[in-house]
C-alpha cells in the first residue's frame, strides 16, 4: 500500500457521484455521499491510501477520516484534474479506524 497525506480539495474541486450508485450506497450501508462528501469539506485531515487493486483503468483513492457528526468513514474515490469523483462509502471497521488514528498520532509527533 501506499500512503499519501490528504489536501484539501474542496477548495479547488468539484466533488461528484452518480446518483444510482448513491441509492444504491445508501441502502447497502445507509450512507449517502452527500453525508460522504463532509469527509473533504469540512478541513479536517484524513489518511488517503492509493488503491492499487483497482487502479486498473484510472487512479483509486481509498480515504479514511471523520465527518463532522463523529464517524469515521471509508471514501473510495476517482480524483481527475478538478473533480472529486466518490464511488462508494461505509462506516470504517475497528481495522481501518485504528489505521486512521494511528496515521493521526504519527503526524502529532
Amino acid at each position: 500500500m501506499t500512503y499519501y497525506a490528504n489536501g484539501l480539495y474542496c477548495a479547488q474541486v468539484r466533488i461528484e457521484w452518480d446518483q444510482n450508485k448513491n441509492l444504491e450506497n445508501r441502502r447497502r450501508h445507509e450512507l449517502s455521499f452527500e453525508e460522504a462528501s463532509e469527509l473533504f469539506e469540512s478541513g479536517t485531515d484524513y489518511l488517503e491510501i492509493f488503491d492499487e487493486y483497482h487502479s486498473v483503468t484510472e487512479d483509486r483513492f481509498i480515504c479514511i477520516g471523520p465527518i463532522p457528526v463523529g464517524v469515521i468513514l471509508v471514501v473510495k474515490t476517482e480524483p481527475a484534474d478538478d473533480v472529486l469523483r466518490i464511488v462508494s462509502a461505509r462506516r470504517a471497521t475497528k481495522r481501518e479506524t485504528k489505521l486512521y488514528k494511528d496515521y493521526m498520532e504519527g503526524r502529532e509527533g
